[in-house]
């Protein structure tokens, strides 16, 4: 009839042993050791048995606990006097001392061990991420337009409101001038004659400030004319300088083209 065994996993001997005592429900304080031993030494011939490796942590533990089932067993030497001095044993040593010790402190790392260990199980359910900035999803609060004003400053905007109505619904009318480029080459050849060839003239000269807006547009384009009939050249000092005209023309214009320059 085959036996089939059964062994748990140890990470050592102290694990061993304090299965073996919580298994037999034992005072860790007072441990028998004479038990312990004997079910400690038929795990590892358990072991031996089914061909398992017993590492040499093991077989130390075992030399330990023969060690002190033997101390136990032995009387205790007889006290020794002399005359100054009496060497004995003390009464109160104990040679389990060590290994409950050793015990009590295993069994303490141990519990936190699994109490880590089932922390750490807990939190591999949770899922967590980085925050993110979820300002932009926030609702905006509109504004109020009007905060901080009072009544006399929509009075006061009402009333320009209205100013802006009548000026709107005003009308005026449009007067023509007439003046030909034609007109304003007269003008610039007049101005250019008087000085003889070669004179020159600025074009802010040809200005002033009662001009309008088309009447320097006018006078602008009257020296373009000149320059395609070639009888001023143009040209600046500097960048952005003001325009140097120079008559190069004869001492009086004969005929103008009527047709280039009747607008």
């Amino acid at each position: 009839m085959s036996v089939l065994y059964k062994l748990e996993t140890f990470e050592g001997p102290l694990d061993l042993l304090l299965h073996l005592i919580d298994k037999a429900e034992i005072n860790i304080q007072d441990i028998p050791v004479t038990e312990i031993t004997e079910q400690y030494m038929s795990y590892l011939l358990s072991m031996q048995e089914l061909e398992l490796e017993v590492t040499s942590e093991f077989l130390v533990m075992a030399a330990t606990l023969l060690s002190i089932k033997s101390k136990l067993l032995l009387p205790k030497p007889p006290i020794i006097e002399l005359d100054d001095f009496d060497f004995y044993e003390d009464d109160d040593y104990d040679p389990r001392e060590e290994l409950i010790q050793k015990l009590i402190e295993y069994r303490k790392y141990k519990g936190i061990a699994e109490h880590l260990h089932e922390r750490e199980s807990d939190r591999s359910l949770m899922f967590s991420k980085e925050p993110e900035d979820l300002a932009t999803w926030m609702p905006t609060e509109s504004v109020n337009p009007v905060l901080g004003l009072h009544t006399a400053d929509l009075v006061a905007a009402f009333q320009k409101a209205l100013r802006k109505v009548v000026k709107r619904n005003s009308y005026s009318r449009i007067h023509r001038d007439e003046i030909t480029v034609k007109d304003r080459i007269r003008a610039v050849v007049e101005a250019l004659q008087r000085g003889g060839k070669g004179s020159k003239l600025l074009f802010s000269k040809l200005l002033h400030e009662d001009m309008v807006r088309h009447e320097i547009v006018v006078t602008f384009l009257a020296i373009l004319e000149l320059m395609k009939m070639k009888q001023i050249l143009c040209y600046q000092e500097r960048l952005f300088d003001d325009i140097v005209m120079e008559w190069r023309g004869e001492e009086e214009l004969h005929g103008i083209p009527e047709i280039e320059i009747d607008y």
